[in-house]
């Protein structure tokens, strides 16, 4: 019984008239996109003021009102072959506060591809006040709009180096899960979606309005990095083949103590024209781009061993205990403990 009463608000939502207004939300599916980022932000959005209130027995209070768009108005399919049937076309949307660009899948060519009529679209809309958020790999259609130009912006982690080279003019902050640059919103992965959702609940409804919406949900309030959940890719697309060998030798020879001005007689180079090849090809100094590949090998001991964190910190090379937690932390987001309680063999999580 509680849990059709439930339902039956959940669906009713959308035709409850308020006194107050409710901002006018758009989230567009895209074909062949990751479905969760359409109904996470959907639920979420759809719960704030409500969900909590109902089942604490106080009066329904929503804050927006969302709507399903695709390009052409007819149903999406996406990965997996899940189809979402939305309730309008794009140009059906003759009004909306906030548009949320859902997930496309991995591939930025498809989704420029089968998505290009959203471009302009967006445009559109952001030129006329719109506030634009996107998700995963639906942000590249907010870089493609040329919306995001000179603003931070972020994705997943696995597509960001691709991201970062075809939009230089974006400053890609690929360590965070949200970000946040006034009236264009970016989220890292798949369920970053529903941290950018929260996020967007705090930002227009106040904090405790998104607390309730998260325990109503039970999910996490919203998180900001995405730092310990990424796999750091480094940047070989380019055409300095010394260079390549370099960042190779490195992630070969990463537990080895020996000095950068040693590599760079490896090399035949100066110690300056090492460090300034190496920067120009990578967009990383040598000493960061092994530091990161240190940490790397250490999150995946620590994923898979029950060595202590002294001991990890020694085989990864680094004598200091103190200075390789500081490190870790400083790239993952979160202390050598808390990694491993969380990601751990003996985890829970």
């Amino acid at each position: 019984m509680f849990v059709v009463a439930f339902m039956t608000l959940y669906s009713g939502i959308s035709d409850i008239i308020l006194g107050n207004y409710m901002l006018q939300v758009t989230i567009l599916a895209l074909e062949k996109g990751l479905y969760s980022t359409v109904i996470g932000p959907l639920e979420v959005l759809q719960f704030a003021g409500v969900g909590w209130n109902f089942l604490t027995g106080q009066a329904t209070d929503p804050q927006f009102q969302v709507v399903i768009a695709s390009i052409d108005g007819q149903a999406v399919t996406g990965a997996g072959g899940l189809t979402i049937m939305p309730q309008y076309s794009i140009d059906d949307i003759h009004h909306t506060d906030l548009i949320l660009v859902s997930s496309g899948g991995v591939h930025l060519g498809d989704i420029l591809k089968y998505n290009s009529l959203a471009i302009p679209w967006l445009k559109h809309w952001y030129e006329k006040g719109a506030v634009i958020a996107g998700v995963c790999s639906g942000v590249c259609l907010l870089a493609e709009a040329g919306i995001l130009d000179g603003k931070e912006a972020t994705t997943h982690w696995g597509i960001a180096e691709q991201f970062r080279l075809k939009y230089p003019n974006v400053q890609l902050r690929s360590d965070r899960l949200v970000t946040d640059a006034g009236t264009i919103l970016c989220a890292g992965g798949v369920n970053a979606g529903l941290d950018l959702s929260l996020y967007l609940v705090e930002k227009y409804c106040g904090h405790i309005t998104a607390l309730q919406c998260a325990k109503s949900l039970v999910i996490e309030t919203a998180r900001i990095s995405q730092s310990s959940f990424s796999m750091h890719t480094f940047n070989k697309q380019h055409a300095d083949n010394t260079i390549t060998e370099a960042q190779s030798w490195l992630e070969t020879n990463y537990q080895q103590e020996f000095s950068m001005d040693m590599l760079a007689i490896r090399y035949n180079m100066s110690p300056r024209n090492f460090m300034r090849r190496f920067k120009a090809a990578t967009n990383e100094t040598p000493l960061t781009y092994l530091h990161q590949v240190r940490i790397g090998a250490a999150k995946q001991s620590i994923e898979t061993k029950n060595s202590t964190i002294e001991r990890i910190s020694n085989d990864v090379g680094y004598e200091d205990v103190a200075f390789f937690r500081s490190l870790f932390r400083r790239y993952v987001g979160i202390t050598p403990k808390a990694y491993r309680e969380k990601f751990g063999v003996n985890s829970t999580q």
